[in-house]
Order: structure tokens, then sequence, then C-alpha cells
């Protein structure tokens, strides 16, 4: 905003009061509809309509704030945190209702319409005021008086000046003068007051905050403990296997020494023993190596090594990708990579299903992934199952698990773990 010149300064006087003026009827009209229509669709959910409607209306007021919280950011910086729960995509509507009404930022949504249609109506009117409405003041001083009064009686108020005649009139006009000066100084100021009032009602309180923390808090317990856990796995897999097949090696070739000469038949024979163990327990090592992270991860991306994935898997699985060539920070690929081969797993392993759909893509901030199969249906996410495990895998990073799985099926897991791609 360019305000070193007086021709400067009056541009940003005109745009704040434009822009004032739209504010004030998006406030008066946009809040008051949106309020209605909530508080209606609340009233049906007893019945069973606002059920299906509510998710369609909380959709509409988050919306309307988060245009708020742009436009805060964009014309005068003030950073308003939207601080939503994430809903996954494909929850039902009932379901979807309970996320958004637990939520409390809806709620702080809420408690922000009736605020905005009132407060904030006056504080992006008075500024729209100061610019718009001195020329009101001018056109009385110039003669428009005479449309509302005949002299003999006032016919006409300018703020608290009584017109009645021209010298009433050029009295408008100085006060016109007046108000335009004090927009001069004030418009933009008295906008930004505006902002920041709704920052005061959006913003997340600290109760919430706290909440958060301790959310944060849990969720790295869980991704140190599954860490020790992993890394106990690996010295298991490294004792039990390649280690124990590397021993029994040395072991063959200490005696393939000394029959090298007495016994060159028994030699060849354990030297073939041998080499079978050093490519054994070079397929261990890789495996290993594949479950740690899988070089095809590293090297193409979870598009391709989520295909990979599929290629091993015993039944028929598609895999269809949107993620085109953005990547996400490798943690998070990691733990996406993951936790599909955990859903995998169970498709085929508890479902006994015999085809299964993996859709990824990125939009709106959010990673999604969701593996649908044809099994037998039943999968909850309850202590124990594999999927309370990527649960708390992608709680590491604020990330959701949303489970669609009737009896009979078909199993549907969505999984949204949000992140921006390179």
């Amino acid at each position: 905003m360019d305000t070193n010149s007086d021709g400067g300064r009056a541009r940003a006087v005109l745009r704040a009061g434009v822009r004032g003026l739209g504010l004030a009827l998006l406030s008066l009209y946009g809040s008051l509809v949106l309020l209605v229509l909530t508080l209606v669709s609340l009233v049906l959910i007893p019945a069973g309509v606002g059920l299906f409607t509510t998710p369609w209306v909380l959709t509409g007021v988050r919306a309307h704030a988060d245009r708020r919280r742009l436009l805060a950011a964009r014309w005068y910086g003030v950073r308003i945190p939207p601080a939503y729960r994430p809903v996954p995509a494909g929850t039902k509507p009932w379901a979807r209702t309970l996320r958004l009404l637990g939520d409390p930022a809806t709620w702080r949504d809420l408690r922000w319409l009736p605020v905005d249609m009132i407060a904030g109506f006056v504080t992006a009117l008075v500024p729209a005021a100061l610019v718009f409405y001195p020329l009101e003041g001018f056109a009385l001083a110039f003669g428009l008086w005479r449309v509302f009064t005949d002299g003999t009686y006032v016919g006409w108020w300018y703020g608290f000046v009584p017109v009645s005649g021209q010298g009433t009139a050029l009295l408008a006009g100085l006060l016109g003068v007046a108000l335009l000066v004090a927009a001069f100084f004030l418009t933009p100021a008295l906008l930004r007051v505006h902002f920041l009032l709704t920052r005061a009602v959006l913003a997340p309180g600290q109760g919430e905050l706290r909440e958060r923390v301790r959310v944060l808090t849990e969720t790295r317990r869980d991704a140190v403990d599954s860490s020790a856990a992993e890394l106990r796995r690996i010295e298991r897999d490294l004792h039990d296997g390649a280690q124990a097949r590397l021993v029994a090696m040395g072991m063959d070739l200490g005696t393939i020494e000394a029959l090298l000469e007495k016994n060159p038949a028994k030699a060849r024979e354990l030297l073939v023993r041998a080499r079978q163990s050093s490519a054994d327990a070079l397929d261990e090592l890789r495996d290993l190596v594949r479950g740690i992270h899988p070089p095809v991860l590293a090297e193409r991306g979870l598009g391709d090594a989520v295909r990979a994935l599929a290629l091993r898997m015993p039944v028929a699985t598609e895999v269809s990708t949107g993620l085109g060539r953005g990547r996400a920070e490798a943690p998070v690929e990691s733990a996406a990579y993951f936790a599909v081969s955990e859903v995998l797993t169970n498709a085929v392993k508890h479902a006994g299903a015999d085809r299964i759909w993996v859709d990824l893509d990125h939009a709106d901030g959010m990673l999604r992934i969701s593996v649908t199969d044809n099994g037998a249906g039943g999968a909850v996410v309850g202590a124990g199952s594999g999927l309370s495990g990527v649960e708390r895998r992608l709680g590491t990073f604020d990330g959701v698990l949303a489970v669609s799985s009737p009896a009979g099926g078909p199993t549907m897991v969505t999984m949204e773990i949000p992140c921006a791609l390179s």
C-alpha cells in the first residue's frame, strides 16, 4: 500500500471505503443467511433431515469464515488460523455431521456469525461512511438542499446539522469536509479494527491450544514408541535371519577349507550350500531394507512405490494416483506408504478380498488415500487391530483415518495427511 504521497494516501482511503462497504454488506446479509440456515438445519437433526443438510450448511459457514480470513491476511496482514479438525473424504453424512459438531472451531464460527452481523457490520460501515457520506454534504451545499426543503422548515438532517436553507447547507458541506479529513487519516485503521474483531472471535482460544498440545504430545510419544519397537524388530530380524545365515556360511567355509584337499566332492557340495546361504542372506537384507524405507519410495515417490507394492500383492490390486510429479516430505511419504501397506495386508489376510482399489490424490493441502476392497467387511479401529497402528502412525503427522466397513463389505479405508507437495 503506497501512502508516501497524498495521491497514494487518497487511493488507499478510497480503496478502504469500497472494501468497507463490501464487507458491511457481506457481514449483514451473508452472516444473517448462514445463521438462519444453520439454526433451521440444527433444529431438523432430530427429524433426520438435518443429518444431511447440516454438513452442507456448516461447510458454507466455514467457507464464509475462511473468506474473511483470506481478506484479513491479504489486505491488512491479520493472520487468523483456522484450526479446523480434518474430516476424511467419503465420510457418511451422519458421521460427518457429528464430526463437524464435535469440532470446537465449528462452534466458534457459529458464535462469530451474530457478532459479524452486528459489530462486524458496524466496524465495516463506519470507514465506508467516512469516505462516502461527505458526498451528500457536498451535494447539499451545492444546491441539493432545495429538493428537501422550501426554506420554511427543516426538511433534511445531515448528521447533526438541520438543513433548512443555503446557510445550513453550507454547514453541512463543512461537516462533510471534516468527515473527509477524518477519513483521510482514520479509514484504513478503522477497517483494520474490523479484522481484529474477527480475529478475536475466530482465533482458537487457550483451551483449544492446550488440547492441541496434549494431542501432539500423545502422537509424538506414540511415534517414539513405534520407532523403538521398529528398532527392536530390525535387531531381531538381523539376529535371527541374516546374521544366523552369515554365521552358518562362515562355518561352511571353514569346513570347505579343511576338506578342500581331502574330500573335494564334499567341499564342492558345501560350497554350493554356502553360495545359496549368501544369496538367501542378501535377499533377507534387501527385504529388511525395503521394510525400513523402500528404495523405490526414495527414488520414484509415493505413487510408484504404492504401484510396486500392489504388484507384490497376491490379489488383483489397481492403483490410481493424481499426485503428478509432486513429492511430499520423506517422513510423510514413508508414513503413507506403510499405512497403505498395512491396510492392504489386512484386506488380504482378514477380509478375504480378491480385488482391491487404491486411490491417491492431493488437494487443498491434504494428501488423501482411499483403499477399497470387496471382502467380507466388519473392519473396526480398535485395540490390537492393525488399523489402530495405522491411526497412530497418521496421527504423528496430524492425519486422520476413517473406516467404512459394513458386514458383508465392501470396506473403504480413507486416510488424510495435511502436507504440501514440492
